[in-house]
């Protein structure tokens, strides 16, 4: 997950308040987050640990989720992507209309 500095503030606070049932998660999301910049060609730089936990391997890509970003190694999303496809839609969506 990519935060722009606003919308990390609010996420921060909500697992910040986490119950102590929540602990486990909190440590997970504020003890691993990391503040990187952009160079001047517009990259970042993610951190070895980070793109190990996310097995990012060579190509990456960003989806925008709303308030924040996801960030994927472009085979594992792939997968992902595919078995999402073969589960049947969720109640939500089967009212959706485009």
């Amino acid at each position: 997950m990519v935060f722009p500095p606003a919308a990390w503030e609010v996420f921060r606070a909500q697992v910040a308040g986490m119950t102590m049932d929540g602990t486990g998660w909190r440590r997970f999301f504020l003890g691993n987050a990391m503040e990187v910049d952009m160079d001047a060609a517009g990259r970042v730089l993610i951190a070895p640990e980070l793109r190990s936990f996310a097995r990012i391997t060579k190509e990456a890509m960003l989806l925008g989720m709303g308030s924040y970003l996801e960030l994927w190694d472009t085979q594992a999303y792939a997968a992902k992507e595919a078995e999402t496809m073969k589960a049947p839609m969720p109640d939500v969506l089967k009212g959706f209309s485009f």
